[in-house]
Formats: C-alpha cells, sequence, structure tokens
C-alpha cells in the first residue's frame, strides 16, 4: 500500500476491536509494531487509514496514540473505536455512543479546588471536534451509508447503519474494567455519563495537547454485570457495530 497521508488514525485498543475494521478494508497492509501497539494501513470506505491496536488502559492507548500522531502530524484526526459499557438506564447493549464529551472518571483533585473528572491543569471535559461528530451523525443518519457499503463493507453495512441506534453525551474512562460496584458510583459521580471505557478520555487529553481532532464512538457491550460475561458474550458484535458507523463515517470526511 502507498505511504500517503490517512485521513484519519483509529485506535483500537483490542484485537477484538480491530477485526471488524480489517474485514470492511478493501486493503490491508502489513502489520508495524512500535512498542506494544500494532499499526496497520488500510483503506477504509475508499479512504487510507492508519488503524492502531494500541493495547487496553489509559499508557497503552496514550502511547500508541503519541506515535501515530508524531508520525502522520496533528492535522490527521484521531478516533476511538470499540466496546464500552453501559452506564445510563436507558442505554442498551448494541447501542452505539458518540462521546460529544470525555472525562476521566478516575481524576479526583477536589482538595485543590477542581471537579470531579478534571485533571489538575486540564479542562473539565474535552469536547468532541464539531466536524468529527458531525460525521458519526450524518453516517447513522444514512448518509454515509453509501461510503461505508462502496469499499469492502458488503451489500448489508449500508443497512445496518441506518438501523443502528446512536445515543450522544458523555463519555468517561478509568483504569477499572466498570463491574456493578463501580458502576453504581459511577453513576452517581457523573450522573449526565451514558457509557465508560478504559482509553477514550486519556486519548482526548492526548489529542487537547498536541491540537488534534478527537472523537469517540464506541458500541455498548454490557451493562456493567457482576462480571465479564456480559462483556464477553456481546463484545464481538458492539466492536462491528462501531466499526460500522466509525467506516461509514470515515467516507464523509473532508480531504
Amino acid at each position: 500500500m502507498s505511504a500517503e497521508t490517512p485521513v484519519a488514525v483509529v485506535l483500537v485498543a483490542m484485537d477484538d476491536e480491530a477485526a471488524p475494521f480489517l474485514s470492511l478494508a478493501s486493503e490491508v497492509g502489513e502489520p508495524e509494531r512500535l512498542g506494544l501497539a500494532e499499526h496497520r494501513r488500510v483503506t477504509l470506505a475508499g479512504r487510507p487509514v492508519m488503524l492502531v491496536r494500541s493495547g487496553i488502559g489509559f499508557v497503552n492507548a496514550t502511547s500508541a496514540g503519541t506515535s501515530a500522531i508524531l508520525r502522520h502530524g496533528a492535522d490527521v484526526p484521531l478516533i476511538s473505536a470499540g466496546s464500552a459499557g453501559g452506564l445510563a438506564k436507558d442505554v442498551a447493549v448494541g447501542d452505539v455512543v458518540l462521546g460529544s464529551r470525555l472525562v476521566n472518571a478516575d481524576a479526583d483533585a477536589r482538595a485543590f479546588g477542581y471537579v470531579l473528572g478534571q485533571v489538575p491543569g486540564m479542562p473539565e471535559a474535552y469536547d468532541a471536534a464539531p466536524g468529527l461528530a458531525d460525521a458519526v451523525r450524518r453516517a447513522v443518519a444514512g448518509a454515509g451509508a453509501g461510503a461505508g457499503a462502496g469499499a469492502g463493507a458488503g451489500a448489508g453495512a449500508g443497512a445496518i447503519v441506518e438501523a443502528q441506534v446512536l445515543r450522544e453525551g458523555t463519555i468517561g474512562s478509568g483504569e477499572k474494567f466498570a463491574t456493578a460496584d463501580l458502576a453504581l458510583r459511577l453513576r452517581a459521580d457523573f450522573p449526565d455519563m451514558l457509557a465508560i471505557d478504559m482509553e477514550s478520555a486519556a486519548l482526548a487529553q492526548l489529542c487537547h495537547n498536541f491540537g488534534v481532532d478527537f472523537v469517540s464512538v464506541r458500541a455498548v457491550s454490557d451493562l456493567c454485570a457482576p462480571d465479564g460475561t456480559e462483556f464477553l458474550t456481546h463484545v464481538d458484535d458492539a466492536a462491528q457495530r462501531s466499526a460500522r458507523v466509525v467506516t461509514a463515517a470515515i467516507g464523509l470526511l473532508a480531504g
């Protein structure tokens, strides 16, 4: 594959979350290891994209995201994709959540006058880049169905994207897998939080620091059950849903 500048970097944590992007791609390059992360050039919706599998958690995601930004420049947007745990009462397994706002659920410096979720010296929360968020909305509304289906996505991809439930609001991130007890605390501390993952807020802060456009698009794999059984049952479906929406949105990006 050519070394042309990608229209976006798509970062996922796990191989399970990378697999549907590889299936949707019309071209797939050889993987390159940079630290723990695997970087691979792919073509999605006819557009060149860098797919990065980072590993789970803040440090793995941030190190992989930093490598991508330094290689491709701050003009290339970064998209966090994959699965998340649902927190809001009306969020269902299979919903895709557009993170219009990202919060670090582990940050607590209230003793020094900061709000819960705010890292000292950083904003209270990080907003999604408007252009990226709009592309996601249009993709789910059906404007991106042709782009998603036209380059390796398969004939049914557009219909699946059109039928997809999209929720928009706050995604939180922390270093703990959110089972039932933690979910109760998160719902009390962050009543507007729709979903929780282990990477997106760290990537949002990274992109804030570098001036990179960012959005998180996560599908709900579980509702923070007492153990990981629900997650293991639905993670592949969640990854597929996130990948289809992100692929359709990429087809709508300028450049």
